[in-house]
C-alpha cells in the first residue's frame, strides 16, 4: 500500500513541475511525511527532484543559458554556508512565519497587478542566489528568491523555465552529493527511488505537455499561485 502511495505522489510532483518548473518537493514533502519519517522523504524527493530537472533540462536545452544560471548558482553557495549557520542559531518558526507573509503579499500582488517584467541587472541573480541558498539550507524553502526573479525578468516562459531547471539541477546534484557521502541515501530510499521512477518520469512529459498549451501570462499566474500555496503552507504548518 504504502509504495503504491509513492508511485502516486511521485506522478503528482512530476506532473506539477513538469507544468510549472518547480514545486515537486511542495507536493511530496507533505503528503510523503503522512507515512514516511523525513530521513526517507527528504533525500527521495532529491532524487526525484533530479530525475525531473534532468529531463526538463534536456527539454528545453535550447533555452539554457549559463550566463543567466551563473550569477544565481555563484550567489547560492555562501548563502548555503550562512543558512547552515542560521539553522543552528536562529527560531526558525519566526523566520517561516514572516517568509510565509512576505511570500502571500508577493504573489497577491502580482495575482491582482499587472507588473511589466524587465531586464534585471545579474547582480540581483546574485542576490537571490544567495537568499536562496540561505533560506534553503535554515529552513528548507529556498526556491522563491530565484523563482521571483526568474519571474520579474523579461524573459520568455521557456527561458523561465529552463533557468530555474537549470539551477535546481546544479544544486540538487550538490545537495545528492552530500546526502550520498553522509550516508542519507539507504538502501530503504532507493527502494522508494525505484517505485516512484516510472511514474515520474511519465507525470513529468504530460506535466511538460500541458506546458506547451500555457501563454507566457497564463504561466506567470500559475508561478504566482504556487508561491501563494508555498506561502500559505509556510504561514500555517
Amino acid at each position: 500500500m504504502e509504495l503504491a502511495l509513492v508511485a502516486a505522489i511521485a506522478f503528482l510532483a512530476g506532473f506539477v513541475q513538469g507544468l510549472s518548473g518547480f514545486g515537486s518537493a511542495l507536493v511530496a514533502m507533505p503528503l510523503l511525511l503522512q507515512f514516511l519519517p523525513a530521513r526517507l522523504a527528504t533525500p527521495f524527493c532529491i532524487l526525484m527532484g533530479l530525475v525531473i530537472t534532468s529531463m526538463l533540462s534536456l527539454d528545453l536545452k535550447q533555452h539554457l543559458d549559463w550566463k543567466k544560471i551563473g550569477p544565481i548558482f555563484l550567489g547560492c553557495l555562501p548563502g548555503i554556508a550562512l543558512g547552515t549557520y542560521f539553522l543552528k542559531t536562529v527560531d526558525n518558526s519566526v523566520i517561516k512565519k514572516l517568509l510565509g507573509l512576505i511570500l502571500i503579499s508577493y504573489s497577491l500582488f502580482q495575482l491582482t497587478v499587472h507588473v511589466k517584467p524587465k531586464k534585471l541587472s545579474w547582480v540581483w541573480g546574485i542576490i537571490a542566489g544567495f537568499l536562496t541558498g540561505t533560506i534553503g539550507a535554515a529552513f528548507s524553502a529556498g526556491g522563491p528568491p530565484t523563482i521571483i526573479y526568474t519571474s520579474l525578468n523579461d524573459w520568455n516562459k521557456d527561458e523561465i523555465k529552463a533557468t530555474l531547471s537549470g539551477f535546481f539541477l546544479l544544486t540538487g546534484i550538490l545537495i545528492a552529493i552530500a546526502h550520498a557521502a553522509a550516508g542519507i541515501t539507504t538502501k530503504e530510499v532507493l527502494i522508494l527511488f525505484a517505485t516512484g521512477l516510472l511514474p515520474v518520469i511519465i507525470g513529468t512529459k504530460l506535466g511538460s505537455r500541458a506546458y506547451s498549451y500555457l501563454s507566457h501570462r497564463s504561466y506567470l499566474k500559475l508561478i504566482y499561485s504556487l508561491l501563494l500555496v508555498m506561502g500559505l503552507l509556510l504561514e500555517f504548518q
